[in-house]
């Protein structure tokens, strides 16, 4: 065994080796690279149920054969100036490198006091998941295969080794729908049999640790999941629950936790070719509260980008100036909202933005980033900063996307004037809007938007 010759040496070869250590390797430079230090602890019991067994998940710098080409240290493909790559080759291996990223457990720093586990294919159950990854509960996104953990789950559950305690009820885990049990843990199961009712059920939940009223509830589509996807970042971000309706109904269950909750103002995602005025109307008589539409663009791309713009009073991310991080995902993989939500809790704390193009960034992303590029007149050192954070390997965004993006989000100097015919200057945030044929509430209403 060679000693450590380099930094970072031969990731490439860990990668080939060993698939799992290889992964982790690279979680590890890129925590190195932002002053994070990740170690492993264990979970309490050895019985926790898994597809294959794995061993707890090691970390390896300056270990192995010394890297014979640049490329082979991973780079560009695994960060840049300003993007980092969780590379995973589907969602349960991103929800694993997420995890491990936000919710470092190196010892001093314990781990988060419980995660949630959640079934691969079930991305509606994720999105109503990630708003226990909020505070002060905190609980990750794993995902599982047909009711078992895999080896890259287990391994980062063992890591993440979640203590239980008051913000979590004492659970350790959360089961989601048809995830599957956790042995060895102790667990809370959030049922349901379709995704209205599991929602119905996080949001008790949460309301039940917390013993606080949502300030917000959040009503997606469950029919188009690229329409919900950039729910699940907000309600990492703020702990609002996602409920979902349908296109010209709403179920049972959404409107009983609503009517239930009929004093806190719903805001609705997506156009009325998602989720119709007459389903917001059935949202409407079951509340005394506002309700409004929060993005309105037929196309996926750009209603991710009109959200993230999107502001009314407590509620939506306001980001319409440059100093932000951010998350992309692909369309083509919903299971990724959930398991990247709690990127958007932590750390640079950004929207989720997609693309549906994984040889380039969509013109509706590219013009809003454009748009937030930072500047700087004199120093650098004193200017503001994007950083992007990127879900998946290059089947769902390239390397060149990625170089591209990287460069969108350079800090740039600013030669004269005031910028904006370099940088786009700011855009106006987005407002609410009323559906033209709803009447949700009476002139006379005393009730407002908060």
């Amino acid at each position: 065994m060679k000693g450590v010759r380099y930094f970072l040496s031969d990731v490439s070869y860990w990668m080939r080796k060993n698939p799992l250590r290889g992964l982790l390797a690279v979680l590890a430079f890129i925590a190195v690279i932002g002053g994070c230090v990740f170690a492993g602890t264990r979970i309490a019991g050895d019985d926790t149920t898994v597809v294959e067994s794995a061993p707890a998940p090691e970390i390896f710098i300056g270990q192995g054969e010394p890297a014979e080409e640049p490329a082979d240290l991973g780079f560009p493909a695994f960060a840049t100036r300003n993007t980092t790559r969780v590379a995973g080759e589907d969602s349960v291996a991103n929800a694993a490198g997420v995890a491990l990223a936000t919710f470092p457990n190196g010892g001093a720093v314990k781990g988060p006091t419980a995660v949630s586990l959640v079934d691969s294919e079930d991305w509606a159950a994720g999105i109503a998941a990630s708003s226990l990854v909020a505070e002060p509960i905190g609980a990750p996104i794993l995902l599982t295969r047909d009711g078992g953990l895999d080896e890259l789950t287990a391994s980062a559950l063992e890591t993440l080794s979640p203590a239980g305690g008051s913000e979590s009820g004492g659970a350790q885990a959360f089961e989601v729908g048809d995830a599957g049990a956790a042995e060895g843990l102790d667990t809370k199961a959030i049922e349901g049999s379709n995704s209205a009712e599991i929602a119905a059920e996080a949001l008790e939940l949460r309301e039940r640790l917390t013993d606080e009223e949502p300030d917000h509830i959040l009503v997606a589509t469950s029919d188009e999941p690229e329409f919900a996807m950039p729910a699940a970042a907000w309600a990492a971000r703020s702990g609002d629950p996602v409920l979902f309706a349908q296109a010209d109904s709403v179920p049972s269950p959404t409107i009983k936790a609503i009517e239930e909750h009929e004093d806190v103002p719903v805001f609705v995602l997506g156009p009325e070719s998602v989720i119709s005025n007459d389903a917001i109307k059935e949202i409407s008589e079951a509340t005394k509260a506002t309700v409004s539409r929060a993005g309105a663009e037929k196309d996926p791309i750009a209603n991710a980008v009109a959200f993230a713009r999107f502001v009314e009073g407590s509620f939506g991310w306001n980001i319409n100036d440059p100093g932000h991080g951010f998350v992309i995902a692909n369309t083509s993989s919903p299971a990724d909202a959930g398991a990247a939500s709690a990127l958007s809790g932590t750390g640079t704390w950004g929207p989720l933005l997609l693309t549906d193009d994984a040889e380039r960034p969509p013109p509706a992303l590219e013009g809003y980033l454009l748009d937030l590029k930072p500047g700087y007149e004199d120093d650098p050192t004193r200017a503001v900063y994007n950083h992007l954070w990127i879900i998946g390997n290059e089947e769902f965004l390239s390397v060149d996307a990625q170089v591209e993006l990287d460069e969108i989000a350079e800090v740039a100097r600013i030669e004269s004037g005031t910028g904006e015919e370099l940088l786009g200057g700011p855009a106006e945030p987005e407002k609410a809007t009323k559906p033209e044929n709803e009447d949700t509430k009476s002139e006379d209403s005393d009730d407002e938007a908060p």
